[in-house]
């Protein structure tokens, strides 16, 4: 990608929502950003070391400016920077009209084919069911990488290697998003998680798949959030796939 920030542009950019953010709620795992039209996620990711852009935090604040949060150095700011992205892109009623609802428990690799090809996975996740069972390998690329895991650092030689890469949304909140997809140029991304914007532009920035999550239970959410039960929040939501056309 010649222009790294044509990625946020594109996903700031288009954020046009003037009403005001209503609440934000953080915890050890999940930002939480709450606007009337909807609700959104970004995975917590620390880092405080730089000012936040919005000392004040980000409620009341309309929502197309706290979307700005997102391209923050203050990682911890970010978090609730794509959530408040999120909670105008995410909602059921762009869903909908969109019509990329996935059935329950179909992963965003459905109808790729996987068999013997090599498949990266940044971030821990476990990948489509069976994937082990049908690629020729899988590399899982991880910061604070658990026994099989590959450091974060190899991402620079394994990922050019890979027929398909699946990435986390949080690598958005951590700025990664964009020399990831330089190191993919030849396979087909998969950006997804809870922290995904379901944004169609984000698909003209060398992503070809959107896996996101969409909240329909708003106070079971953020009892979530707040409480840090740990456990999917997919058991508040809807998953949803945009796939390049």
């Amino acid at each position: 990608m010649s222009n790294k920030l044509a990625l946020y542009d594109a996903l700031i950019g288009n954020v046009t929502s003037a009403a005001p953010l209503l609440r934000t709620v953080g915890g050890e795992c999940w930002a939480m950003a709450e606007a009337e039209e909807g609700m959104g996620l970004g995975m917590m990711t620390p880092g405080d070391s730089i000012p936040a852009l919005y000392p004040d935090g980000l409620c009341g604040l309309p929502l197309k400016e706290a979307a700005r949060a997102a391209m923050s150095w203050n990682l911890t700011e970010a978090s609730f920077g794509l959530a408040a992205c999120n909670a105008f892109y995410n909602t059921p009623e762009r869903m909908a009209a969109l019509d990329c609802a996935l059935p329950g428990n179909v992963y965003p690799t459905a109808g790729l084919d996987l068999h013997d090809k090599t498949v990266g996975i940044v971030g821990h996740m476990n990948g489509p069911r069976g994937l082990r069972d049908i690629a020729r390998a899988v590399y899982v690329l991880e910061r604070r990488p658990r026994p099989g895991d590959y450091p974060d650092a190899a991402c620079d030689w394994l990922l050019p290697r890979c027929d398909v890469v699946i990435i986390t949304g949080s690598s958005l909140i951590n700025k990664t998003l964009p020399h990831l997809l330089d190191l993919c140029e030849n396979a087909v991304t998969i950006l997804t998680g809870p922290s995904v914007p379901m944004c169609p532009k984000l698909l003209d920035c060398g992503i070809d798949r959107l896996g996101g999550f969409v909240v329909t239970g708003r106070e079971a959410m953020a009892a979530q959030v707040r409480h840090n039960v740990h456990g999917s929040p997919y058991v508040c939501g809807e998953s949803f796939l945009l796939k390049k056309r």
